[in-house]
């Protein structure tokens, strides 16, 4: 967030434009969803790991084995304490729009979807004509408004903050295949979407410009 150099007109309007949304009162009819995904190395372990037990933790050995990689996506809704996640292989188009279709089923009865997500090549409205056609590509979309943050200003995305929840609670730890972290990633989910898990967001246009305006320039 810190790695700030000048910001002009542009990111400004980015960024109260996400600021200004995320204050509003919770609208289930107009939700906002954060999305983001995360790469994650799959490793073994090249020795049995020694149990925990009363007194000792799990112990690992240094050593591992490595068996790819994996992707996983993460939508947070997180005014209502809901997410969607979903492991893929790889972070392709049509993988991000596959996963977006999948999350925005999931509001049958919004009048507006508001995704906010960053300006990755993937993350555009041309990856859904490439995944489903454009005449598909349009029935998807025709309630979904896209809010970019400013360039290298990712941390306006609220789902930076759930992964880094699902870091520290689930997938900080060796996983060595797809399977188990799939497993792993859904368990995770479920759990924090029982207990309705939110983000209390609190950095707003006013405080950005208490802390940023000396980077502002025309």
């Amino acid at each position: 967030m810190w790695c700030i150099q000048t910001i002009d007109a542009e990111y400004r309007e980015r960024m109260y434009n996400i600021l200004d949304m995320y204050e509003e009162d919770y609208d289930p009819k107009n939700p906002i969803i954060c999305i983001d995904e995360k790469p994650k190395q799959l490793l073994a372990d090249k020795r049995m790991s020694i149990p925990m037990k009363p007194g000792s933790p799990e112990k690992y050995d240094y050593e591992y084995v490595r068996n790819g990689t994996a992707n996983i996506f993460v939508a947070v809704e997180f005014k209502a304490g809901k997410r969607m996640t979903q492991v893929t292989e790889r972070r392709t188009k049509k993988d991000f729009a596959q996963f977006v279709k999948k999350t925005i089923e999931e509001y049958p009865e919004a009048e507006t979807i508001r995704l906010v997500t960053d300006n990755l090549n993937t993350h555009k409205e041309k990856s859904f004509d490439e995944a489903f056609g454009k005449e598909e590509a349009e029935k998807i979309l025709k309630n979904v408004e896209f809010h970019y943050t400013p360039k290298h200003a990712s941390w306006l995305n609220a789902a930076e903050i759930e992964i880094n929840a699902m870091d520290i609670e689930c997938t900080g730890k060796r996983i060595g295949d797809m399977e188990t972290l799939a497993y792993e990633v859904d368990a995770w989910t479920n759990r924090r979407n029982f207990h309705k898990k939110k983000i209390n967001w609190k950095f707003t246009s006013k405080i950005a410009d208490e802390k940023l305006s000396k980077y502002y320039v025309s």
